[in-house]
């Protein structure tokens, strides 16, 4: 792994210098071209102060030929050292404009790439993240079934909870290859209509209900009746993420609240719990795909993969929308989503 990030870093450092050569030469280009078309238009307007001989000679008419200095001699000599003086300062600002496009090139060359690097660092790193994570069921799967099969005495009763074991597996594989797949279709554009805001949040509570009451959890819905720009089914989805991760890093018989209102033409939902809390050096990383703040949330025994925040991220996004989140450590959190009203 060490070494592919190598061999990418070492690309694009290849790239750069290309990218930054090309820049540089079409820096050089239109400064050398610019002074070439100067330095002639300058020469023509330089050449034009050589009087005429029609002028000189109405000029000798008035004084005696032997008093008559060598002006156009004179004004060629005078013309030729400008030219020069203005072809050394114009070479001068390209050996400047060498020396500042080399820099600025380099400057637009990594400028350029750095959305690149970051693209190809977070693929290599969401290969390898998606990766460890398929190799954990997969391993309980293997591991389980070689176990069953070397059995001797394989009951009836044995084999249905090897099944039943291989079916919760396959199952977390699902909802994770879903996760996945969302998260990859997820630039596809969707249609925003008006939707209720309280009836999204109650869709998201009848889907956690189960587990809310599982730990004796009880969910208050203070959401008012707003209407909000959005998909239902979508909005839905990402409020279910936050009441799940709400009910999950919580306490038994505590309360999830989910609450909301409208400020500059923006319409807001937030779900606030009383669970384990988010450690402050951890919050800038919780909408990262894979990413679990594990030493906060230690404690609670939880299935997941890390992808329920990245997918909510995902949607409000396309929803033009913003989220955010306040945790204090061994107090709680509160996420919030930012809707434009309808």
């Amino acid at each position: 792994m060490k070494q592919d990030l190598l061999e990418v870093w070492q690309n694009l450092r290849t790239r750069t210098g290309r990218l930054g050569l090309s820049y540089l030469a079409i820096i050089m280009a239109m400064s050398i071209g610019f002074s070439i078309v100067f330095y002639n238009t300058s020469s023509r307007e330089l050449g034009r102060q050589v009087p005429t001989p029609s002028v000189l000679r109405g000029y000798v008419t008035i004084v005696p030929k032997q008093d008559v200095p060598d002006y156009r001699g004179f004004f060629q000599q005078r013309i030729q050292e400008g030219r020069g003086d203005l072809l050394g300062k114009l070479v001068i600002l390209n050996v400047l404009t060498l020396a500042g496009g080399a820099f600025l090139s380099y400057y637009l060359a990594r400028r350029t790439l750095m959305p690149i690097e970051r693209a190809m660092e977070a693929q290599s790193r969401f290969a390898s993240d998606a990766s460890h994570e398929l190799r954990t069921p997969l391993a309980a799967i293997q591991t389980e079934n070689e176990v069953a099969l070397r059995a001797p005495d394989l009951t009836l009763k044995r084999a249905k909870e090897l099944l039943h074991s291989n079916l919760e597996e396959v199952t977390r594989l699902r909802d994770m290859s879903d996760g996945l797949l969302h998260l990859a279709r997820g630039d596809k554009s969707i249609e925003l209509q008006p939707v209720w805001l309280d009836d999204i949040a109650s869709e998201a509570m009848n889907r956690v209900i189960k587990a809310a009451q599982a730990k004796d959890i009880s969910i208050e819905d203070a959401v008012p009746h707003l209407q909000v720009l959005g998909d239902g089914q979508s909005l839905t989805r990402a409020l279910v993420v936050l009441l799940d991760n709400a009910i999950k890093y919580s306490a038994e018989k505590t309360t999830v609240t989910m609450s909301g209102g409208s400020h500059a033409q923006l319409g807001t939902v937030s779900v606030e719990d009383t669970g384990t809390g988010i450690a402050a050096e951890q919050l800038p990383h919780i909408f990262d795909r894979f990413y679990r703040a594990d030493q906060a949330r230690s404690k609670q025994q939880t299935n997941g993969y890390g992808l329920g925040l990245s997918i909510a991220k995902k949607i409000v996004e396309q929803h033009q929308g913003q989220i955010h989140v306040k945790s204090t450590l061994g107090k709680g959190s509160i996420f919030t989503i930012r809707l434009p009203l309808a």
